[in-house]
């Protein structure tokens, strides 16, 4: 299977299926003399495992990362960094209703398409399962970021019809907003009202999809490339190659097709620096970071695992009725945030290392004698 892997300069290749023996991630082009431990890791996974509220699966993992190669003494080697999760809680007689049926909402049409076979045991590579590796990665990409002053930081600002205040959302993210929260929301009020939509929802067996707001601030202006590298297209990728992910938008998105440009546009302000007295484009100009906070909101589908009744095709082209049993998440986008972040960190350093070549001038600071 070809498209595991991500980066040009920093790359990562996620590896390993829902109900195999492991999932895990190779990291490769991290330099050296990064500190780096396993608990450093593990604080990014913690915060995606299963089973930590009412509203996600009750799958039971521990999630514990172990660190195969790449580091000594505490630090990173500027060799591959190879990490890896085992599997402990997998029940795959859960899935053998469907061996032969595909599933609404899932890939599993596509997937027999395409390669004439599939692991129907959980979704296998398309199973969320996957995101171990991006996180595991991400933690990497995020400590590298914060060497540099910059942090990128995600909650979740809305869950079905449910929207967090906006001026809540208009600064920086503070982790100890969310710290506390079962669905990741920084405003306390719009979390109990999207309690109270996913209860409707769990009675219904049904599930919500919801959206995700991430921001990195202390971004350095230049980063991306003017075409077809832009960093918001390599963001969409990033993000759009998350599972569920159906929409991204840079800034104010869609909103800017029913404006004006004397509305849109970001006007400055007097000052010893460039200051914008609005952030309308999110922090990206031409595909290039302008020095503003960078700001993307991810929107995912409801999780396509539900408990009631179906309509799906089997493998010889009849429907049948359908009643998925198992353990679900009935909302993604709480265990998502950390997916989102580590997707946007790891973006955004491989970028930052590819532009360090952009000038001669910098080559040669680099390299001149000290």
């Amino acid at each position: 299977m070809a498209g595991s892997t991500f980066g040009t300069v920093f790359r990562i290749t996620t590896w390993g299926e829902s109900h195999g023996e492991a999932i895990g991630v190779v990291v490769d082009g991290c330099p050296a003399g990064l500190p780096l431990e396993a608990g450093d890791v593990q604080l990014y996974l913690d915060r995606r495992k299963p089973g930590q509220s009412r509203y996600t699966t009750a799958r039971k993992e521990a999630d514990s990362v172990r660190i195969l190669s790449g580091i000594f003494n505490g630090k990173t080697t500027g060799t591959p960094i190879s990490m890896i999760v085992e599997n402990t809680d997998q029940r795959s007689h859960d899935y053998s209703n469907i061996e032969n049926t595909y599933r609404p909402g899932h890939a599993d049409l596509a997937y027999d398409e395409k390669y004439g076979f599939r692991d129907y045991r959980g979704g296998g590579r398309s199973s969320a399962r996957e995101t171990i590796g991006r996180v595991a990665a991400g933690a990497v990409a995020a400590k590298l970021l914060k060497e540099l002053g910059i942090e990128v930081r995600a909650c979740v600002s809305s869950i079905g019809p449910v929207h967090c205040d906006p001026k809540i959302l208009e600064g920086p993210i503070d982790p100890s907003s969310i710290a506390g929260s079962r669905l990741c929301m920084p405003d306390a009020e719009a979390e109990k009202k999207a309690a109270a939509w996913l209860e409707s929802c769990l009675a219904d067996s049904d599930s919500s999809g919801g959206c995700i707001l991430c921001r990195a601030d202390g971004l350095m202006s230049g980063i991306g490339e003017p075409v077809f590298d832009k960093l918001d297209a390599e963001l969409g990728k990033a993000l759009f190659s998350i599972g569920a992910v159906k929409a991204v938008e840079i800034g104010d998105g869609v909103c800017v097709s029913g404006r004006r440009g004397s509305e849109n546009n970001d006007q400055y302000a007097e000052s010893d620096h460039p200051v914008k007295t609005s952030n309308h484009a999110g922090g990206v100009y031409g595909g290039l970071s302008d020095g503003s906070a960078l700001t993307v909101k991810v929107h995912f589908k409801p999780t396509p695992s539900i408990s009631r009744p179906q309509q799906a095709l089997t493998a010889d082209g009849r429907v049948r009725e359908l009643v998925i049993t198992g353990r679900h998440d009935p909302v993604i986008v709480p265990r998502a945030v950390v997916v989102v972040e580590s997707m946007t960190a790891i973006t955004l350093l491989d970028l930052i290392l590819r532009n360090m070549t952009a000038t001669l001038d910098g080559i040669r600071r680099f390299y001149s004698p000290s």
